[in-house]
């Protein structure tokens, strides 16, 4: 294994964001599969719901980050304004785009079947996140960082 892929898959920080969103996307499969008692595979990449994958993601990179390298510095000043914009990104414009995506579809199924958009495919309505699936899913990505950490330290 050369040393650039075997650095990879010891990037705490890396590997701490991955994980975040593996648990965030794996809590969203088998709730669906709970819910409606059908395995939805959909559900391992698909957007929205709870928690936010999105969040948990760029949460637990930006808490690795300070971790690993401190708090006070430019790496994690940049990882923390990622996940801001990220997660406001996710609660405010994405999911507004999701309840105009309903509006127009239901505007569609009421057009006479004789116009030309009658016929459109019906657009993604579940886009973004409401508050506290962001939150959920900050949360999240917070403890899978910590939790990596205190891994790592036991390791040494």
């Amino acid at each position: 294994m050369s040393s650039s892929s075997s650095s990879y898959v010891t990037n705490y920080p890396l590997i701490s964001a991955f994980i975040a969103f593996a648990i965030a996307q794996s809590i969203k499969f088998f709730t669906s599969w709970y819910k409606e008692r059908r395995w939805d595979f959909k559900q391992l990449v698909a957007s929205g719901g709870m928690p936010s994958s999105h969040s948990s993601t760029v949460v637990a990179l930006a808490t690795a980050v300070g971790l690993q390298e401190g708090f006070g510095g430019a790496i994690f000043a940049t990882a923390l304004i990622l996940a801001s914009i990220v997660m406001y990104d996710a609660s405010g414009v994405r999911l507004h785009a999701g309840r105009q995506a309903q509006v127009l579809n239901q505007i569609i199924c009421e057009l006479p079947a004789e116009h030309p958009l009658a016929e459109s495919r019906p657009l993604r309505e579940l886009l973004g996140h409401t508050p506290p699936q962001v939150v959920a899913g900050g949360l999240l990505g917070a403890i899978t960082a910590a939790v990596g950490h205190l891994i790592m330290l036991a390791g040494r």
